[in-house]
């Protein structure tokens, strides 16, 4: 018999949903200008679509991303709405939807109501604190979209500050800079579970729709 590796052994127990690993992004002071564009991040109009140009793309995406998710999320109403305001958010952010469906599979287990021992909420363990610096008391993170926005635009920060290097930006968001163990776990649910070829290759249905349009 195959011995699996601990990294195996790990990625595997994410199937069992518990935010085992759900860490804490650290509060660090922000510059005027950082906040005031991190603001502005947060405050675009909801949408009720995904990034995809082409419909047939679209509906191909949700369909097996549908299928993937549901072992976590039964309710195939909550799984497409899921979907589809996460495939928006992330695409607004400049973040791999598929990448960040790894992220809170191993953040959350993809439960909405997630708390962290120390006080991280939702499905992308966001911490409160997030709220105070550039959002507004009436948010509530464990509402769908504003948990995924959150999530999204804090990574998109964490990746510029890192100059695009990934598994830095993940480190913050997890609070575990420098630590291997947060970014090789997400990189490998999103390439084990996520990763996603579309079934069309023309450039046409490749692109995704700027989400500021």
């Amino acid at each position: 018999m195959k011995t699996r590796t601990p990294i195996a052994l790990l990625i595997a127990a994410l199937l069992l949903a518990q935010p085992a690993h759900a860490g804490a992004q650290r509060e660090e002071k922000l510059s005027a200008s950082m906040r005031a564009s991190l603001q502005r991040s947060l405050a675009d109009t909801a949408v009720t679509r995904t990034a995809f140009r082409n419909p047939a793309d679209e509906a191909a995406w949700l369909k097996e991303m549908s299928r993937r998710l549901a072992r976590h999320m039964p309710d195939e109403t909550e799984r497409l709405e899921f979907l589809t305001t996460l495939h928006w958010e992330a695409s607004r952010a400049g973040i791999d939807p598929q990448m960040l469906l790894g992220l809170i599979q191993v953040e959350s287990g993809f439960r909405k109501y997630a708390v962290s021992p120390v006080g991280a909420r939702g499905y992308t363990q966001v911490m409160p604190f997030w709220i105070k610096l550039i959002g507004s008391p009436d948010q509530d993170l464990f509402q769908l979209r504003t948990n995924l926005r959150y999530g999204a635009v804090i990574l998109r920060h964490y990746i510029d500050i890192e100059r695009g290097d990934l598994y830095r930006a993940l480190g913050r968001y997890n609070g575990s800079l420098g630590q291997p163990e947060y970014p090789t776990l997400v990189v490998n649910a999103w390439k084990r579970y996520w990763d996603y070829t579309p079934p069309t290759r023309s450039a046409d249905s490749q692109a995704a729709r700027d989400p500021r349009s």
